[in-house]
């Protein structure tokens, strides 16, 4: 056994001791699904196996500092604002102001009065694990193009922790996030049209305000990018595992879960522990091109190991039990763009046919050799027809130039 493997059995079953002192029924029907995942985490070390006979791990460990102090992704910063939920969870946000005209028409102003109409503003919400950071290639394309509001879903990046889910890690609903995201649009674009962009748990928050807030749908949005996301039925999603592992980790999943975040601290430590195992992990679920930069890979990386334990525990029971299909018809008078990767093994591009299927006047683009992170691993795709959707919509003109920045491939540079 090498050497970071061994470290890997000490650290879960130091986690499976410690939480089998406070109950260890959870720890003994965790071991199905432990055989179930180790499917996936012997791909995973496969290639970490290989890596390891050309690389050693002190080089390995260089090579993530130097891509993490290097790296331009997530760099980018606007105007920061806070919100507050319903429930007084604070929500973290950024805009991208356009720089106001400097000379106003006599004709606007006599049309207009002294104010300008309230300009188009584009928000972005984020996925799972992730935070608005994971918008930086489409955020440098639209910069000084139109206004962008970037915000990070309750706790993710930047925003607060709900009081509840801090005390006793109570589950957080799709319906709480749709609704803090009205928060932040009250707050950070409280008029003027919206254009709505969300990627996966972002996708499904869209949904959900406008299960809530029909009224702003149709006063306000002027059009929706729903990328790498599902109305429901996630519970029948397989993640690329034989089937009887996929039920064996559905029953037990929610439960080991729980477990593993009332061990937060150890579990971290776990996870360091066994960093190029996870890295492989995350990689295989983010991306599915071969030639993707590894600064951008290491990015990606980073963005999911920042989300602690707890946290993937409070938001996980939400995807089951999201069903959101009957609200798309909210959205069948809008310009509207679903856009998935083929091998999307988390939200695969099933479930986007399904929702363009329920809205036939939709945009629906399926990128090859694309996975999860799609507007990570192929920008100019994302970036490009969210242009043309903008340019739709109204909210950029015509003649407008938006950069694509750049590729995600390994063999391309941004600038």
């Amino acid at each position: 056994m090498s050497e970071s493997s061994a470290e890997a059995v000490e650290a879960v079953a130091s986690a499976a001791a410690a939480t089998a002192a406070s109950g260890g029924g959870t720890w003994r029907r965790a071991g199905v699904a432990g055989a179930a995942i180790g499917v996936v985490a012997a791909g995973a070390a496969a290639g970490v196996a290989i890596e390891r006979l050309t690389v050693g791990r002190g080089m390995r460990r260089k090579a993530r500092l130097a891509l993490d102090s290097t790296g331009p992704y997530g760099a980018l910063r606007g105007t920061p604002g806070k919100a507050y939920a319903d429930d007084g969870t604070e929500l973290y946000y950024e805009v991208d102001d356009v720089e106001p005209e400097a000379d106003v028409s006599p004709r606007r102003r006599r049309l207009f009065g002294h104010k300008a109409p309230a300009p188009v503003t584009v928000v972005f919400s984020h996925g799972y694990c992730l935070n608005q950071d994971s918008w930086h290639f489409q955020r440098a394309a639209l910069r000084g193009v139109v206004r962008t509001v970037h915000w990070d879903q309750r706790s993710h990046g930047r925003s607060g922790r709900t009081a509840a889910q801090a005390r006793d890690g109570s589950p957080v609903t799709i319906d709480q996030l749709g609704r803090d995201l009205k928060a932040v649009i009250d707050a950070a674009a409280p008029q003027g049209p919206i254009v709505l962009v969300g990627h996966s748990m972002g996708g499904m928050t869209i949904m959900a305000l406008a299960a809530h807030y029909p009224e702003l749908i149709r006063e306000r949005v002027v059009a929706v990018a729903l990328v790498g996301t599902s109305s429901g039925r996630l519970g029948e999603v397989n993640f690329g595992l034989p089937v009887a592992g996929v039920n064996a980790v559905r029953r037990v999943l929610p439960g080991v879960l729980r477990a593993l975040g009332q061990q937060a601290a150890l579990v971290e430590r776990g996870r360091r522990a066994t960093a190029d195992l996870f890295a492989g992990v995350i990689k295989r679920y983010s991306f599915a091109s071969r030639d993707v930069d590894p600064a951008v890979a290491r990015f990606a990386e980073r963005m999911i190991e920042g989300t602690p334990i707890d946290v993937v525990a409070e938001f996980y029971p939400a995807f089951t039990e999201h069903d959101k299909t009957e609200v798309l018809t909210a959205f069948a008078e809008l310009p509207v763009l679903v856009l998935a990767g083929v091998k999307d093994l988390v939200t695969p591009s099933e479930h986007s046919e399904a929702i363009a299927g329920l809205l036939p006047d939709a945009e629906l683009v399926l990128v090859p050799d694309a996975g999860h992170l799609v507007m990570l691993e192929h920008p100019e795709v994302v970036t490009d027809r969210l242009a043309d959707l903008l340019t739709r919509a109204g909210a950029v003109p015509a003649g407008s130039t938006v950069s694509g920045y750049g590729s995600a491939s390994s063999t391309a540079r941004p600038g």
